[in-house]
């Protein structure tokens, strides 16, 4: 299952390494600062960066890339694009309610006086 963050993958500078999904892009960091020689190498796909492939291979990855296909149909179905509606009214973005109130505690606190030091 491509999705389950359980699911081993190997990695693309230490053949031996096998990593959870959930954990790759940090192993990638990880193993990219530690074989500086093997990441000269390899190149990003564009579509997925969590590809790492021989520099040599990226344009035929590029045609077969899984992510690709879906980005195409993103693109074919229009879902990579806001709706109208929001675009007309901008961002839907709301402020959660916020429970404080400043001119009631200024109102309680001006009884008493502020004194220096005390």
């Amino acid at each position: 299952d491509l999705l389950d963050p359980d699911r081993l993958i190997q990695c693309p500078f230490v053949k031996n390494h096998h990593i959870r999904a959930c954990r790759f892009p940090y192993h990638l960091v990880k193993c990219k600062e530690s074989n500086p020689e093997i990441a000269k190498k390899l190149a990003t796909c564009p579509f997925n960066a969590r590809h790492l492939v021989p520099s040599h291979d990226l344009s035929d990855h590029i045609m077969k890339c899984s992510d690709k296909t879906s980005m195409e149909q993103d693109i074919v179905n229009g879902s990579y694009e806001p709706s109208q509606e929001q675009v007309k009214n901008g961002s839907t973005w709301q402020a959660p309610p916020c429970g404080e109130d400043w001119e009631t505690e200024v109102l309680e606190r001006s009884n008493s006086a502020f004194v220096w030091g005390a």
